[in-house]
């Protein structure tokens, strides 16, 4: 499953990156034959997505990795780490967004595009919304923070596209030049929003912070739904690294057990966490329960959990 999971991401990435490259080498010769500053600059905007592409496409590769005498845990950070960067560059895009326009309503630059430029500008926000709407699919499905971080990259192209492809439309028809603005300062604010809760996750990730509240609830019910000889238990940690999650915690059980009887419940316990949560590293340390009872008695605390 875990290996499965890795292909399908490498391949989305690599989906993403070539068809970037394609759309980047279209519109920069496009504008070059054209002499279209808009085209050519959107063309060199695309060469970004490009890199940024090619760069998750290796953290992935990197995080699929099997663990090695060095990296014990293997390489599933290599996921968070590329993820914070591109939350960084999607903050400067969203604050480039917000300034040139602030800078172009200003200067009172005149807004005029050929036919050329809003047809390229079409073709990219389909572009993007294929690409960002297949990204964030796969991203929430594998729990891959970088996936969702390049879908938020490609997202942001599709908002100011579609926030100047409006604002053309509006001032076209009622002569109102200050949608333009309005639409990129809504575009750059809701790019900055999202950037932040890519780079809350990643840092997150490298930060080792603990699983969702929802996550440790389903560990807890799955431990709870145990019965007799299992006491309690105590300890639960969890953090999570890339798509992989480990989870280690102290288990109570009854102190006649046999050790190849405590292994067995352990064992029981890791594959029900392992079946429910995804990419789960499990480890579990047994400890004898203290409490005093005569467990030859019906009267047993915890038999009543049979």
């Amino acid at each position: 499953m875990e290996i499965m999971t890795f292909e399908i991401k490498q391949r989305v990435a690599l989906i993403a990156a070539v068809s970037a490259l394609i759309l980047a080498a279209g519109k920069i010769a496009t504008g070059l034959f054209s002499g279209s500053m808009t085209v050519l600059s959107s063309g060199v905007d695309s060469l970004l997505d490009v890199f940024m592409s090619a760069m998750n496409f290796y953290a992935i590769k990197k995080a699929s990795e099997p663990a090695d005498e060095l990296h014990r845990y293997g390489h599933g950070k290599a996921e968070d780490i590329a993820g914070t960067f591109q939350s960084l560059v999607i903050v400067l895009s969203g604050f480039y967004i917000i300034a040139k326009s602030v800078h172009a309503y200003v200067d009172k630059q005149p807004i005029s595009y050929s036919f050329l430029d809003f047809s390229i500008m079409c073709l990219s926000l389909v572009f993007s919304f294929f690409i960002s709407t297949t990204l964030l699919r796969i991203g929430n499905r594998t729990d891959s923070n970088v996936l969702k971080a390049d879908a938020l990259h490609y997202r942001s192209d599709l908002y100011s596209n579609s926030g100047a492809i409006l604002a053309i439309i509006l001032t076209h028809y009622t002569a109102i030049t200050t949608f333009d603005l309005i639409f990129a300062v809504i575009a750059g604010i809701i790019i900055l929003v999202s950037a932040f809760q890519i780079f809350r996750r990643g840092f997150s990730g490298i930060m080792d912070a603990r699983l969702s509240d929802e996550v440790e609830h389903q560990i807890r019910q799955i431990i709870n739904g145990m019965s007799f000889p299992l006491a309690g238990f105590h300890r639960l940690r969890t953090r999570q690294s890339g798509s992989n999650k480990y989870i280690d915690f102290h288990l109570l059980a009854c102190r006649r057990l046999h050790i190849d009887e405590a292994h067995a419940l352990a064992h029981r316990i890791e594959d029900r966490i392992r079946i429910t949560i995804e990419d789960a590293d499990v480890i579990v340390h047994v400890e004898p329960c203290k409490e005093k009872c005569d467990l030859t008695e019906i009267t047993c605390v915890f038999k009543s959990k049979k």
